[in-house]
């Protein structure tokens, strides 16, 4: 029997099993990667993203608490500040601009995921600087345009509107190695868009009814408990006052300032709602200190239609100058100075980190190559540093995208990304800062710096493929550069020193810096440093332990 519309409950579920059959192809869609390193996280990330929502989505379902608008608030925020990589950002763009068209439906047409799938594509596009065609954009693209043209030619049955896009999307996919000419010559699709084409499968399955295992997947988190209040006598009422108001918004108010906010409110109360539009904030809560309520509220911009009624008439003064004191109390906590800047990097081994700590780092997020961390770890980092001004070095061009979006959830200081691909590249930048200078000249000068940083790096083949015009076998050493394949060979002194010329070839460098990993011994690191003093005598060498995994040399030229 056709159907025409999908209710918010049979979303939920969906998305769950779209979900799901991301989780259960992760580890394939990460063999799909182009270069055949042991780190491919395509699917690692992707999977963690929407994992993110559907712990959101999952809570909503346990509670009881879903309608259209929760629904679409849980998908967008979970998988926003869960988002890892450059395909897990894409990704909760996509589901974010996807939501913002349902969310005040009460049911959904094929119309509606038509023009849903439009805005999703449109939202992603305008997330990423330069956007590659040949990428999961370009088959989101397939399946919006697609959509558009089933729903105009009247098709009313969801189930094979699905069918045709998902169909669709496949056809879509199969193309991307005509696009992006790596992908062809690796001889695989685009990692992404086979991530995006299992969340569509599952989505099908779920909607012809297939039975799907949601059990595994966990709740979210509650929120941190706020300070405790100070104890009132109550009578059968546990907080006194019935406190609503409108905010209308003047300042920023994102989805990072909504989750802190209704947090925030947690706090104080219960029976929270909050409903947050384009310009106005809908504001109930019971709590003890209305006043604390309306000084958080009015940050955000001036207030209307405020009513506080008092639930416990006998206790009215007594609740007031609870209220006076805890707010007097607030506006008296001492916090220290900021300092002008700090600084965010990401880097896995502790050799790595000690490194970037002894150079000024604030905070080393624990990541880089075998785990990018996600847009809330960036977050996090940042509010974790007293300083106006704080600079995120990504060190890995997957992790850019996700300290990008960090970068716009953070308002109550500056946020500026230096776009380093490499930790060769994020020492440099921090080496070329300059205590005593201003954001711009700070910003300019290590974002110029960091051109100069010519970067190789070793690990092993996981798969026979080609690449370069090169044959790589199973357990082949790889030196890889910035732009591409620079050495193979079944000797890693051999693949080093091959990477190493090469280098030296395209930046007739006067300076190496060795960064061995956790699986290279010392005696073996002095090797590869003696052969570069005795082939290029003017340069200067140094040798460090980084202690990372997966890549057993970072070498960087300059």
């Amino acid at each position: 029997m056709a159907k025409n519309v999908i209710t918010a409950n049979e979303l939920a579920k969906m998305f769950l099993a779209g979900a799901k059959n991301l989780e259960a192809k992760k580890e394939w869609i990460n063999e799909l990667n182009v270069f055949p390193v042991p780190d491919g996280d395509t699917g690692t990330n992707m999977t963690m993203t929407i994992m993110s929502a559907a712990k959101e989505v999952n809570s909503l379902v346990a509670t009881g608490d879903l309608n259209m608008e929760s629904l679409c608030k849980a998908i967008s925020s979970g998988s926003l500040r869960g988002a890892r990589g450059n395909s897990g950002v894409i990704l909760s763009q996509l589901l974010r601009g996807f939501t913002k068209v349902i969310k005040e439906k009460q049911e959904i047409t094929i119309t509606d995921l038509s023009v849903a799938f439009d805005k999703a594509v449109e939202t992603a596009y305008k997330a990423v600087m330069k956007p590659k065609e040949g990428t999961i954009l370009t088959v989101a693209k397939g399946v919006a345009e697609k959509a558009k043209e089933v729903a105009a030619s009247g098709c009313e049955d969801i189930g094979e509107f699905l069918r045709i896009v998902i169909e669709h999307a496949e056809v879509v996919l199969a193309h991307t190695p005509e696009l992006l000419p790596v992908l062809k010559q690796a001889g695989v699709v685009d990692s992404g868009g086979q991530g995006l084409v299992e969340i569509f499968h599952g989505v099908h399955d779920q909607f012809l009814g297939k039975e799907i295992d949601f059990s595994s997947i966990e709740v979210a988190a509650p929120a941190r408990a706020g300070a405790a209040r100070p104890a009132i006598e109550t009578d059968n009422i546990k907080f006194g006052y019935c406190t609503e108001f409108i905010i209308m918004l003047e300042s920023l108010f994102n989805i990072k300032h909504e989750l802190d906010f209704k947090e925030y409110l947690e706090s104080l109360g219960d029976s929270l709602v909050l409903v947050a539009d384009d310009d106005v904030v809908k504001v109930h809560v019971h709590t003890n200190d209305p006043g604390l309520a309306i000084q958080r509220a009015l940050k955000y911009g001036s207030l209307s239609n405020i009513k506080i009624d008092n639930m416990r008439l006998e206790h009215e003064e007594r609740l007031f100058k609870d209220a006076a004191a805890t707010a007097s109390e607030a506006k008296e906590e001492i916090k220290e100075p900021p300092k002008n800047f700090g600084f965010v990097t990401v880097a896995a081994g502790a050799g790595l980190a000690e490194i970037f700590r002894g150079l000024g780092a604030d905070c080393v997020i624990e990541g880089g190559q075998t785990m990018n961390p996600s847009t809330e770890d960036i977050v996090d980092a940042i509010e974790r540093i007293n300083a106006k001004t704080v600079y995120i070095l990504p060190n890995n061009k997957n992790i850019i995208l996700a300290a990008n979006q960090a970068q716009y959830l953070v308002d109550d200081k500056t946020v500026i990304v230096i776009p380093t691909k490499t930790i060769p590249q994020g020492i440099t930048a921090l080496i070329n800062f300059m205590s005593d200078g201003d954001v711009d000249s700070n910003t300019e000068n290590m974002t110029e710096e960091i051109k100069n940083v010519y970067t190789g790096q070793v690990t092993y083949a996981v798969r026979d493929t080609t690449i370069d015009d090169k044959e790589i076998k199973e357990g082949d050493f790889m030196g890889i550069g910035d732009k591409g394949l620079l050495s193979v060979n079944k000797d890693i002194k051999t693949a080093v020193c091959e990477m190493i010329d090469r280098m030296q070839e395209e930046s007739s460098a006067e300076l190496f810096s060795i960064y061995y990993g956790e699986d290279v011994t010392e005696a073996d690191a002095k090797e590869v440093a003696d052969y570069i003093t005795g082939k290029y005598p003017s340069c200067d060498v140094e040798l460090q332990f980084g202690g990372q995994p997966i890549y057993y040399y970072i070498i960087s030229a300059e």
